[in-house]
């Protein structure tokens, strides 16, 4: 890192916030793609940033951000580091902005339900802050423990319990952010408005390349009063489709619905196993009378679909060990590279991408897992997250079949007409595939919004945005 630079950041926010040793900087080279993992594990060299600054408020990431415009300099933005599609890959003359000092709780209003954060609040925290109240967010991602809720926003996650709730840009009330430039703006100021075009969109999955976001304020609903489950079985998986399209259509939305493969079932819930049959499980969730009676209609549509019921209990397992997962390091040590890719498709089209995707992952070498589940309904359609696994001796070729699964995942979604993705982002693992959601000519108004609004390119440069 110049060192103009560097001092230039200590003059702005004071020594203790500039951190250019060797640990700061290194833990700070990656997010949790499995890439990054894998070729650290392998002893790869991995660039660090040139320094990492710790803002505490949105004065001092408008600082930041004049002096990195001012000359030129890179400039990432870093949450808590979730994201698992390399929107992190820092160059030694970049400035990392960590966000984790910035974790207040602003305001939590009970009567409007409403919560403001700081965009480096942990989302586990900021859930937990305003369940004291009786209240809740409502966004469940499986990396909330360790994921920010300006994170979410940049990277339009998605929550276990979205087909009732929504996804974050149904959560959102307001985005406060800098742009690239050192602009503060906020945007969002009322439940709904018709003020011309919705510029929260702008920093909404931008991954850090439009302006950095400091502060977020959330819709807030109150602790459901009863909570239950149901669990059915399906013949195939166009069956248990089928079953979950008659249920949203026909008016009912239990936040959670979750349609398991029989490869996953027998991986996740061996137990309950039915001879390699689908698993549908739902988990309903509201005032005690709406729930008694989508239980029952939910279990009237399932059986004239065809659906045999299961062990409700399944749903309580589910809830209590959902974000229980092995560390990347721990299947590398067992000679395996895995990952999961989340894409979603209209009803149909989700059948022949489910069908297409599995047989084409069944084709490459070294796989020893092909499967995958639905987690998140709508009206129009359903996703898909594909999981896969590959085995190999020799860990060098771990990457290439990694990358290759990626490819037919992606090209099997794009040939059925269904979109790439759904919840993670794009990052660097999806950024060669964009151009199928977008078309070439998304992809140029994309780069002249980029433009526009970062002349010089210095937000988070080569994430997202396919080059030119």
């Amino acid at each position: 890192m110049d060192e103009a630079i560097r001092s230039a950041l200590v003059g702005a926010l004071g020594e203790a916030a500039v951190l250019i040793d060797e640990e700061a900087r290194n833990g700070r080279r990656y997010d949790q793609w499995a890439v990054k993992h894998l070729r650290d594990w392998r002893g790869e060299a991995i660039a660090a940033p040139g320094c990492v600054v710790r803002p505490a408020t949105a004065a001092d990431v408008q600082k930041i951000v004049r002096i990195a415009a001012e000359r030129g300099v890179p400039l990432i933005p870093f949450g808590l580091g979730s994201g698992v599609c390399g929107g992190i890959e820092p160059a030694p003359d970049a400035i990392l902005l960590d966000l984790r000092a910035m974790d207040r709780v602003r305001e939590i209003d009970e009567h409007n339900l409403l919560a403001s954060f700081d965009a480096g609040l942990n989302g586990m925290l900021a859930e937990e802050a305003v369940a004291a109240r009786g209240l809740t967010i409502g966004h469940w991602p499986q990396s909330i423990a360790i994921s920010s809720v300006g994170g979410w926003v940049s990277t339009r996650a998605s929550g276990q319990f979205s087909t009732a709730y929504g996804n974050i840009e149904d959560i959102v009330y307001a985005v406060e952010a800098v742009l690239p430039d050192g602009t503060l703006v906020t945007l969002g100021k009322a439940p709904r408005a018709a003020a011309g075009p919705d510029l929260r969109q702008l920093l909404m999955g931008a991954e850090g390349t439009m302006g950095v976001i400091t502060g977020v304020t959330l819709r807030l609903r109150r602790q459901p009063e009863r909570r239950d489950f149901t669990t059915f079985f399906a013949d195939d998986m166009a069956q248990g489709f089928e079953a979950q399209r008659r249920i949203v259509q026909s008016g009912w939305l239990p936040p959670v619905m979750r349609q398991y493969d029989g490869r996953e079932v027998r991986r996740l819930f061996r137990d309950h196993d039915r001879g390699g049959k689908p698993m549908l499980l739902m988990v309903h969730e509201g005032p005690g009378a709406r729930v008694e009676a989508e239980l029952a209609a939910v279990s009237q549509i399932a059986e004239a679909a065809g659906l045999s019921a299961g062990d409700p209990s399944v749903g309580r397992t589910w809830i209590e060990h959902r974000n229980h997962v092995p560390s990347w390091r721990d299947m590398f040590e067992r000679g395996i590279i895995a990952d999961t890719v989340e894409i979603s498709g209209k009803w149909t089209e989700i059948t022949a991408i489910y069908n297409d995707a599995v047989a084409t992952l069944n084709e490459v070498n070294g796989v020893i897992n092909a499967s995958a589940h639905s987690s998140h309904v709508y009206g129009s359609g359903i996703n898909l997250y594909f999981s896969f696994a590959a085995h190999f001796e020799d860990s060098a070729k771990m990457e290439a079949t990694y990358f290759e699964c990626w490819r037919r995942i992606m090209e099997a979604t794009a040939r059925h007409g269904g979109g790439i993705a759904h919840h993670h982002g794009v990052g660097r693992v999806r950024k060669p595939y964009l151009v199928r959601d977008l078309g070439e000519d998304g992809i140029a108004l994309l780069r002249r919004v980029k433009q526009a609004l970062d002349p010089a390119g210095i937000m988070n440069p080569g994430n997202l945005i396919p080059d030119a």
